[in-house]
């Protein structure tokens, strides 16, 4: 390898780390609250126009 194409091991053990923390603190709860909120609304629009769950009247 030539000496333009190396990373040195703490510059890169501290990126890595960042980017860890990154997707461990912010992206994956975001990602999560996301998904689980896109579920209940769906399900929501759905009760709007087929009605509750249950057996009918």
């Amino acid at each position: 390898m030539s000496d333009s194409q190396t990373v040195d091991v703490p510059t890169r053990r501290k990126t890595e780390t960042r980017c860890f923390l990154f997707l461990a603190v912010f992206l994956a709860p975001a990602l999560s609250i996301a998904i689980v909120g896109a579920l209940g609304f769906s399900i929501w629009i759905y009760q709007m126009f087929a009605g509750p769950p249950g057996p009918p009247m």
